[in-house]
């Protein structure tokens, strides 16, 4: 289904009887990744979930957004339904999204929460890295200018290239922007006001963001709890998509 909100057309899907559930994929994803846990939920419970702006099925923003413009796109994509009650279940990306809606003041009560190898930790830099990105500033300084424009015109986007993340280079111009701005947040400070039961899932292989991350959400939101998949990466609930629908169900009463 598509419907418009301020100027954007946005993909999303809708299904499934009862109370509310929202959930919000990862960056560089979409819906599609979460069909089968719509199903699940659809059992008992009324399923939305909307391609985020710049993914999927949605158009892209205007402008490089930050997370609370996200959180603000959230707000306004829910508020025809007048939903009452959610719970909110966010991978990665869409995760860090939630951390920020539930320190804000609501329009519905926030009933459950789930994150499933969710971003909102930002990493200490190696000494590795902070040399990359001191060599990546004064490579861009030097190749932005116009004689070296002129003699090397594709050199700084080779550069960029070399320096950048696979999410970074295979994004748009506004969407690197974008992605510039939420991974640079940290958001600690705001993961007590999940006071709600939260259910952290993990995969113990997960290199985007370790289960060191799942392990500090767990410390700082008051009722929640950390289930680890041994083996499974960033895309846990996937990977191992048996154990997560049966955790899935349990947390969600749906057994």
């Amino acid at each position: 289904m598509i419907k418009e909100i301020e100027n954007l057309k946005i993909n999303y899907e809708l299904s499934g009887e009862g109370d509310a559930v929202l959930i919000l994929h990862g960056w560089g994803s979409n819906i599609e990744l979460h069909r089968h846990m719509a199903e699940v939920l659809s059992a008992g419970y009324t399923v939305i979930m909307p391609d985020l702006p710049g993914f999927g099925g949605s158009d892209e923003p205007p402008e490089p957004w930050s997370v609370d413009d996200y959180v603000d796109f959230v707000l306004k994509f829910l508020e025809p339904y007048g939903f009452k009650k959610l719970t909110l279940i966010g991978h990665s990306f869409g995760g860090r999204i939630i951390i920020k809606l539930c320190s804000l003041q609501l329009p519905f009560e926030v009933d459950k929460v789930i994150l499933i190898d969710s971003a909102g930790v930002k990493p200490e830099k190696t000494k590795a890295q902070i040399l990359k990105q001191k060599g990546f500033k004064a490579g861009k300084k030097i190749l932005s200018t116009a004689p070296a424009k002129l003699l090397f015109p594709d050199a700084l986007d080779e550069l960029r290239s070399r320096a950048g993340s696979a999410d970074y280079n295979s994004a748009t111009p506004v969407m690197r922007s974008t992605l510039v701005k939420v991974v640079n947040e940290d958001l600690r400070d705001l993961m007590p006001n999940v006071k709600c039961p939260a259910l952290l899932i993990w995969g113990s292989e997960d290199d985007a963001t370790p289960v060191s991350d799942g392990k500090i959400m767990e410390s700082l939101m008051p009722e929640s709890a950390l289930i680890v998949f041994e083996g499974c990466g960033h895309y846990s609930f996937i990977e191992n998509r048996g154990q997560f629908t049966a955790v899935l169900k349990s947390f969600m009463n749906l057994n």
